[in-house]
């Protein structure tokens, strides 16, 4: 009796596991020593000033961009051509921009790996080509960019390498953008291109410095970073406003679901790191190629670093007061940021092989003691997960798996949680939670 109950217990733990091998493959691919050279390469173009020299061969944007372009097509090749790669460009004048020193071309390198089952639908990785000295007009002097943001481009190609071994049902953009210190001028451009050619957009992870970890304030720290999403999406309509009033969702929004799901994704394959969601757009009062993303009503987020030091940001190298200013290559800790690469990475690849959302999630159960959910059919998925947690708590706390479209949570009192649904594929993989959007009566 004790050997079958054991058995009973052992078939059933590999029955429900939630986890996927593959994942923790894809963490173990990743390499510091890759991120360390592409870093490297990138700082050794001088400067990358989105208005800097264009014709050389080695220094400048120009030179930078070649590079990365070069870097996507050799890892296509590797992959029997797995990934389309392109520049996307659009053109930014002097007038009416203080920051634009001249008229010029931002111009941004895609590479897009297509998915077998939904195409159209796409989940993106960006790191920012660009760099600046401490006067952004300035497209001259040297600005090596190591960390801001050498490390976030390093970090995109290397996920584009590890994760073109696989196939997967959605597609994934890697992204290198530019014009970011000039008035994120390249995000924006890119989110016009999607909207325009009626991309459906899962999400951007927009990575803006992931290789620092000791910050100014003296804390020096390797498994923390950042999560920075909007609470609502910008574009909302005041009827979806009005609602919120009533029925909740204030920190709800499509950005703040995409900030959960990275955050349960590593907490449950990189246990060791710490992500911190900040309930903000971005830093106080800054900004990053997120944002143009999510001015569109795309879901988007910042990956970064948890502890800044402002000595290495946007300043020319120089020494003073016995302090070293400059962003330079000494100052990255590679380890790390082949850690955020694999947050990036891992989340890339779970929301590629999972099924789509529900469209429509509807709830009811107002004066009763059950609360009753509603949600779409969603082609290909095996089952549902219903998520709900406090109002209070940042994270989905408490799940029923379901295989069916609706289900009634007895005893649980609709006044006192939130809630939410995701799709399950049948490899065990999740959708984003989507929070209600209709009421049942």
């Amino acid at each position: 009796m004790k050997k079958f109950t054991l058995l009973f217990l052992l078939v059933s733990s590999v029955t429900f596991a939630q986890t996927d091998q593959k994942i923790y493959d894809i963490i173990e691919a990743v390499s510091a020593d890759n991120i360390k050279n592409y870093v490297k390469t990138l700082t050794e173009f001088g400067t990358r000033n989105t208005f800097s020299d264009t014709i050389s061969q080695t220094r400048g944007i120009g030179a930078a961009r070649r590079w990365i372009k070069s870097e996507f097509n050799k890892i296509s090749s590797d992959c029997e051509n797995c990934l389309n790669v392109f520049y996307q460009k659009d053109l930014v004048t002097k007038e009416g921009n203080r920051r634009v020193p001249h008229d010029a071309y931002v111009v941004n390198v895609v590479a897009i790996q297509k998915g077998t089952k939904y195409p159209n639908k796409y989940i993106i990785m960006s790191g920012d080509i660009d760099s600046r000295a401490s006067d952004t007009m300035d497209f001259t002097t040297d600005a090596p960019g190591a960390n801001d943001n050498a490390s976030g481009m390093a970090g995109t190609i290397e996920a584009a390498r590890v994760l073109s071994k696989y196939q997967f049902e959605s597609s994934i953009i890697y992204v290198g953008l530019s014009g970011e210190e000039q008035g994120l001028f390249g995000g924006a451009g890119l989110a016009k291109y999607a909207k325009d050619k009626g991309w459906e957009i899962i999400g951007i992870l927009n990575n803006d410095m992931i290789g620092n970890i000791t910050g100014v304030d003296g804390v020096i720290d390797n498994r923390a970073f950042r999560i920075f999403s909007e609470p609502v999406p910008a574009n909302e309509t005041e009827n979806q406003r009005n609602a919120r009033r009533f029925y909740g969702g204030e920190v709800d929004g499509i950005s703040r679901q995409l900030a959960r799901y990275i955050h349960k994704t590593t907490k449950t394959y990189m246990p060791e790191m710490n992500p911190m969601m900040i309930y903000r757009l971005d830093r106080f009062g800054r900004g990053g190629h997120h944002r143009p993303f999510n001015d569109l009503g795309f879901a988007g987020i910042r990956i970064m670093e948890a502890h800044e030091n402002y000595t290495q940001q946007h300043q020319d190298i120089r020494t003073e007061n016995g302090i070293n200013y400059g962003d330079t290559f000494e100052h990255v800790n590679f380890p790390y940021a082949k850690k955020l690469t694999a947050v990036n990475a891992i989340n890339l690849a779970s929301l590629a092989w999972a099924p789509k959302a529900p469209e429509v999630v509807e709830i009811g159960g107002i004066v009763e003691a059950n609360a009753k959910l509603k949600w779409s059919k969603v082609e290909g998925a095996k089952g549902y997960k219903i998520y709900w947690r406090d109002t209070t708590s940042p994270t989905w706390d408490h799940s029923r798996y379901v295989e069916a479209t609706e289900f009634t949570l007895e005893g649980i009192v609709i006044d006192n949680f939130f809630f939410g649904v995701a799709a399950v594929g049948e490899n065990g993989h999740e959708s984003v939670v989507v929070f209600p959007n209709k009421i049942l009566r």
